[in-house]
């Protein structure tokens, strides 16, 4: 048993970890995060949740020292993470790690670029940065995963893991690129702790708060590095003491073992699932069990009912209230519907299979859609919940005018370890992402530098393109 506290092992670990000690699937998985994050943001940058996020951003003064997306010139570091994560978040299309069901790369990578400019870090240190955060993202995670219900605890108790975890992670990502020692990863992870937030409601009955989370994070992360360089220091026992981390978060029940074992030697990140579609994640499988039944010959006309089984651990984020969910007001809302996702996958979309352009406030409350969505009932399925949340699986059964039933079972994600996407694929991702305000040569530009960031000397000038996008309703 190490004499060393947690935080002390995770310093430890961080600041031992050279770019050099990274495998080489490591750097490949975050260069291709570091891309899908940016292209994320460039399609972000149009909402109006952006346009406050950046209003606001830059009414609060400081110095420029960062890019975000969007914003002609530098804000103060905080505040361009903070921008630049509300983005990363705000579509639902940033990656998922499995079984603790959280999103790391968007409150990391934000994070990670804003400290990275200030500090004139080059893409070298960034790629270690952003892989040592999210692997200390996830494994705070996987402390409060339950195995024996086979669910995060953080979720059961209407806590956002994603802005929780990644406000932790991401503040070792920016202390590593503000040139911070092992103690000073210490004092990090304890300052951050006394900001790191978010709750889920919205998940459940709307509204667009979930959208700030990650940029709340990244503000954290970076403002608790910069404290830590001006002598601020944290609790050494801040994630297991008796009024620590775990303590506040999960009632001291966690597993301290999912922390610490293998650090350094087993990595999470390349494991961790990319999306496909701009939604959340428990409704993809859906998507594509639709779209398998349409690819069998089913027909929406000849369709009298059908079923969607989910994990039961999903139900209440997809299928509940069902008269919500089959309802859905927005755009926003129905990427948290598995009604919806059904219609969809019934009858296709753009992109991958499901693209930004099929998730709009019309389309939500389309009169053909929304009779098709009346006829979805979301349940529990026993398979599905058996494999979730290694998985999120769908079971969805037709009902025919004929009588007969079809069905399609979908048990593993796309996107996945089992189901992967190439960086070609992700590539293409970006591309439908950055098209709607880069113009194409642009867009180019920014793929093939992420493709050899570790070769970038000039992080300012990898965003710059960003900085200018092409937003026409921008003021």
């Amino acid at each position: 048993m190490s004499e060393q506290t947690l935080a002390q092992q995770l310093g430890a670990f961080a600041a031992g970890t050279s770019y050099d000690d990274l495998p080489a699937e490591v750097v490949e998985s975050v260069k291709m995060r570091v891309l899908d994050i940016l292209g994320i943001a460039a399609a972000a940058s149009t909402l109006e949740t952006s346009r406050s996020a950046r209003e606001w951003a830059g009414s609060q003064g400081g110095t420029g020292a960062a890019s975000a997306v969007g914003v002609p010139g530098r804000l103060p570091a905080n505040m361009a993470a903070f921008v630049n994560g509300v983005l990363a978040h705000s579509l639902d299309y940033d990656d998922t790690h499995l079984p603790s069901v959280l999103h790391p790369s968007a409150s990391v990578v934000p994070a990670a670029l804003a400290a990275a400019e200030r500090a004139g870090a080059d893409g070298r240190e960034l790629i270690r940065a952003v892989a040592i955060g999210i692997e200390i993202c996830v494994r705070l995670g996987m402390a409060g995963y339950d195995q024996a219900s086979n669910n995060s605890v953080f979720f059961e108790h209407g806590q956002h893991a994603t802005s929780i975890c990644g406000a932790m992670g991401a503040s070792v990502a920016a202390t590593l690129l503000a040139g911070g020692d092992e103690q000073a990863v210490v004092d990090a992870l304890g300052v951050t702790a006394s900001l790191a937030s978010g709750i889920i409601e919205a998940n459940r009955t709307g509204g667009t708060v979930k959208r700030i989370h990650c940029g709340w994070a990244a503000h954290a992360a970076v403002s608790a590095a910069e404290l830590v360089k001006l002598g601020l220091t944290g609790p050494p026992t801040v994630l297991e003491g008796r009024f620590g981390f775990f303590q506040a978060w999960l009632h001291g029940i966690f597993d301290p073992a999912a922390i610490v074992d293998g650090l350094g030697t087993e990595w999470s990140v390349p494991g961790i699932f990319f999306k496909p579609y701009p939604a959340n994640h428990f409704t993809h499988a859906a998507v594509d069990a639709a779209a398998q039944l349409r690819a069998d010959g089913v027909r929406v006309e000849d369709i009298v009912s059908l079923q969607l089984g989910v994990p039961a651990q999903n139900l209440r984020t997809v299928g509940e209230p069902i008269e919500v969910k089959r309802t859905p007001q927005t755009g926003y809302m129905a990427q948290f519907s598995g009604p919806y996702a059904v219609v969809l996958g019934l009858l296709g979309g753009s992109g991958l299979g499901a693209g930004l352009d099929d998730y709009t406030d019309e389309l939500a409350q389309d009169p053909e859609r929304r009779a098709l969505m009346a006829k979805v009932d979301v349940t529990a399925d026993e398979r599905c919940t058996e494999i979730f949340p290694h998985q999120f699986p769908a079971v969805l059964t037709a009902r025919l005018k004929d009588g007969r039933e079809v069905v399609a079972e979908v048990f593993t994600n796309r996107g996945g370890p089992q189901r992967p996407l190439s960086f070609e694929e992700l590539a293409a991702k970006f591309h439908d992402n950055a098209r709607r305000v880069l113009p194409p040569d642009r867009a180019d530009e920014l793929a093939a530098a992420c493709r050899t960031l570790e070769d970038c000397t000039d992080l300012m000038e990898l965003l710059a393109s960003l900085t200018r996008v092409d937003d026409p309703a921008r003021t």
